[in-house]
């Protein structure tokens, strides 16, 4: 990992590069393809924020935020959430402190817009992310969302 870690928006000119990003084969099953998560940006930008990882010039992963999204809107209770819906780390990137980055990079933004914690969910099995925002600081809520642990971790106070 260098010091020219940045986040970048999707562009034409960088789109087929993104939808290119795959992790490791034994972690497909825990994360939707690039393509389908810029698709469901495009489909709903109102609560998607997804931006390229990369290090140098070197495009490395792919992060994609939800914003103010309610996970039980049957629920006059449930709380609108923001928090990170996708992340991606090549195979061949994974280990260097990139997926760390790009959850940092998601929590300023978050800040950025007034919010107090992030949520992620994940599903659960060998080779899955738990581990990894467990290290980050992330605490389970007990909730499910579908077949998805659900966790948050307060962002820090400015």
């Amino acid at each position: 990992m260098t010091a020219q870690l940045r986040l970048e928006k999707v562009t034409p000119a960088n789109v087929l590069d993104a939808c290119r990003l795959k992790v490791a084969p034994e972690q497909e099953r825990f994360v939707a393809p690039v393509a389908r998560s810029l698709a469901e940006a495009y489909a709903d930008p109102a609560t998607a924020w997804p931006r390229l990882v990369f290090d140098g010039e070197r495009l490395v992963g792919f992060v994609m935020a939800f914003l103010d999204v309610r996970f039980h809107p049957e629920d006059p209770e449930d709380r609108p959430r923001s928090g990170l819906w996708r992340l991606v780390v090549a195979a061949g990137e994974q280990g260097k402190g990139y997926g760390r980055f790009a959850v940092e990079a998601v929590c300023e933004e978050l800040l950025q817009r007034g919010q107090k914690r992030i949520t992620v969910t994940w599903s659960q099995g060998e080779h899955g992310p738990e581990d990894f925002y467990l290290r980050l600081g992330f605490r389970r809520t007990g909730e499910m969302s579908e077949d998805q642990v659900v966790a948050e971790m307060d962002l820090p106070r400015p």
